[in-house]
């Protein structure tokens, strides 16, 4: 399934998957393959976050068009996720399972354990136009 690049009012943190990322397994250590149908989108950009200090946050916006697979490559992090059915908060430590979200959910990435790394693949290059980043435009938005 390829996404679309159309706002996207409609969608809830029930949307949100975590996938499972195919690994080969070895006595030498374990390889996780992303290619093909793993998600649902072309990766146009890839960047990482590290040296998050424990106690601050990323993020703190929504997308209208984007979406994004967190991968906690090293360490732990919590990904607070947010629209009109509530919050939910999910932890990932796992570097063979990622977290799909799609466009039209707020989220918060906090809690970063210390030598925590997050890739973030994206299904757009940067554009500061998709980008939500009051609350209250977000609730605006979604018309909540």
């Amino acid at each position: 399934m390829e996404t679309t690049s159309r706002q996207n009012t409609t969608s809830r943190v029930s949307d949100i998957q975590q996938i499972e990322i195919p690994k080969i397994k070895d006595s030498r250590g374990n390889l996780a393959v992303i290619e093909k149908d793993c998600i649902p989108f072309t990766i146009k950009r890839v960047y990482y976050l590290y040296d998050v200090p424990s106690d601050a946050f990323r993020g703190g916006h929504a997308h209208k068009t984007l979406y994004q697979f967190l991968i906690p490559l090293s360490g732990s992090f919590e990904v607070r996720l947010k629209d009109s059915d509530g919050e939910q908060l999910i932890t990932m430590n796992k570097p063979d399972k990622g977290l799909l979200i799609v466009p039209g959910i707020w989220r918060e990435i906090e809690n970063f354990s210390s030598g925590s790394v997050c890739l973030v693949l994206a299904s757009e290059e940067f554009d500061e136009a998709d980008y939500i980043r009051d609350y209250e435009d977000f609730v605006s938005f979604k018309g909540l």
